[in-house]
């Protein structure tokens, strides 16, 4: 039943490859020991029938007695079911038809959020917030981050980072959490954090838990991203902030954000040439002063003991920030004359993009989101689908990324891996029992075991994740390997003339000791990993 797995393509067949591995492994060692150690143990440890009736063991006397009820009420099942043929057809038929159902409306999920034990924000301030604007609204983050009982420790940083786009009005926090006894889940503080947070004025915090496992190479405001590709920027960029208010408003995501920046404000400067030229002023000397006023002209080193330190020139620190004050700088004239910086340029406020934003050659925008408690990642893809669909113009295209990309393509290919597997079994039984009608009789259990699965995920509030899902394989492993040794048992027992019904009925009755042994140990040994 891993044979499917082990070639699966994609992120998830490098997942899960060791799992199919490891599974696949271990059961040829199994059928190794099955065939060489365990037949030969028997013949040295097995006692005589006689003799294990008459085991003197109190431990042995309750729990047979116990199993003698359960195959005893097992047998009587049996034989109703057996005189009962049609009800347990057509009883069979429902349950098909409700695990089919139950499988389109069980909310479906990629990875179950997990508690790394650490939190991750990013702030945003309205484009054109200076620096020093942004500290102090970081501190204030800051204040309210630090001051909840479950933060242990945190780090906070504010402009750009290395190669990213991020400018003067966006910063980042990381926040490691207490013990996990110590506090509520990661989830909870978040909730609890996000109303203080959005009290600050001017100042926007996206938080996550972050994944542990990151796919996409795109780090985001929120966990999920939806990306807009267009040619036309102008239109692109209106349909982009229509679809980010419209998405405000779909219930199952919150914490909608973009990375969309094309209003900051900038300082344009137009020299005129004319009236420089007859003032003697050249276009270099303007931007010799702008360039020692406001950037990082380094006039002089100075050398102490165990440092050295750069010497650098620029305006008063309470000029900086005042676009007036730009009039009241001077320029030398080619006469050596100081000439007002008013005089030879006009000064105009515009509105400029902070960042251009590029995925495959094509302008883009991507708009990022959180799901809401409760709510599944494939219902919030199929909102936000549904919503885009009828917003978007034809000339827009779009597309999930990262993990909201791996899932659709994961959803894509779990019920094509799911039928592989039962085609992989089929053809391996009908090899091994050259019939084409025994296979299907011991396919015929696996809607009870998908109706099972399905139903514990919903009774437990859970989404079908991709762990989820191997589990469910797994399941029909072991679905299929309890077919198998009754079906294997009651076809040597019709060899031997028994009916089919006595067959059948000798078969399970026989085989229900080593079903439950094996099925035991199956559950003792996922255990450990399930806690």
């Amino acid at each position: 039943v891993f044979i499917p797995v082990l070639f699966m393509g994609g992120v998830l067949g490098r997942l899960f490859r060791e799992f199919a591995i490891t599974i696949g492994v271990a059961i040829m060692i199994s059928g190794v020991v099955s065939l060489t150690f365990t037949p030969m143990l028997s013949s040295r440890l097995l006692a005589s029938a006689s003799s294990v009736k008459e085991s003197t063991n109190a431990l042995f006397r309750v729990t047979e007695a116990a199993f003698a009820k359960v195959l005893g009420g097992y047998g009587r099942g049996l034989r109703w079911a057996l005189a009962h043929r049609g009800l347990v057809l057509a009883g069979s038929a429902v349950v098909l038809a409700a695990t089919a159902t139950l499988f389109l409306i069980v909310p479906k999920g990629l990875f179950p959020p997990e508690d790394t034990g650490q939190l991750f924000a990013q702030s945003e301030a309205i484009e054109g917030t200076s620096f020093a604007e942004m500290v102090e609204h970081q501190r204030a983050a800051m204040e309210i981050i630090a001051h909840d009982p479950a933060v242990e420790a945190f780090m906070s940083s504010v402009g750009s980072r290395g190669h990213s786009a991020s400018g003067t009005n966006t910063g980042v926090m990381f926040a490691r959490l207490k013990p996990r006894k110590e506090r509520d889940s990661a989830d909870v503080i978040i909730n609890r954090l996000r109303p203080q947070l959005a009290q600050i004025p001017g100042l926007r915090v996206y938080m996550q838990v972050p994944p542990s496992i990151r796919l996409g190479g795109r780090l985001s405001k929120s966990l999920f991203e939806y990306t807009l590709y267009g040619a036309d920027t102008k239109e692109l960029y209106a349909s982009a902030a229509t679809l980010e208010g419209k998405l405000r408003g779909v219930p199952t995501v919150t914490d909608v954000a973009s990375d969309l920046q094309v209003k900051s404000p900038e300082l344009e400067i137009t020299l005129d040439r004319d009236r420089a030229s007859a003032h003697g002023v050249t276009a270099e000397a303007v931007e010799t002063v702008l360039f020692d006023a406001f950037a990082t002209r380094q006039v002089s080193t100075i050398y102490a003991t165990n440092n050295t330190y750069q010497v650098i020139l620029e305006t008063l620190p309470e000029v900086q920030n005042d676009p007036n004050a730009l009039g009241r700088l001077y320029v030398k004239s080619l006469s050596g004359a100081m000439v007002p910086l008013s005089e030879v340029a006009s000064l105009k406020t515009v509105p400029s993009p902070l960042q251009i934003n590029h995925s495959g050659q094509l302008p883009s925008v991507t708009l990022s989101f959180n799901l809401k408690e409760g709510a599944s990642l494939g219902d919030a893809v199929n909102d936000v689908e549904k919503v885009a669909s009828a917003t978007l113009p034809p000339t827009i295209t779009r597309s999930f990324q990262g993990t909201a990309q791996i899932f659709q393509s994961s959803l894509d290919g779990m019920g094509g891996l799911l039928l592989l597997a039962v085609l992989v079994i089929y053809l391996v039984l009908g090899i091994l029992y050259e019939s084409f009608i025994h296979p299907l009789t011991i396919l015929s259990a696996l809607p009870f075991a998908g109706f099972g699965a399905i139903a514990t995920l919903l009774i437990f509030h859970e989404d079908l994740s991709i762990y989820a899902f191997v589990g469910v394989i797994m399941l029909i492993g072991l679905v299929k390997k309890n077919g198998i040794m009754m079906v294997d048992f009651a076809i040597e027992a019709q060899k031997t003339g028994k009916t089919a019904d006595e067959a059948i009925y000798e078969a399970s009755t026989v085989r229900f000791r080593p079903i439950m042994m094996t099925t035991f140990a199956a559950l003792m040994g996922t255990l450990p990993i399930a806690l």
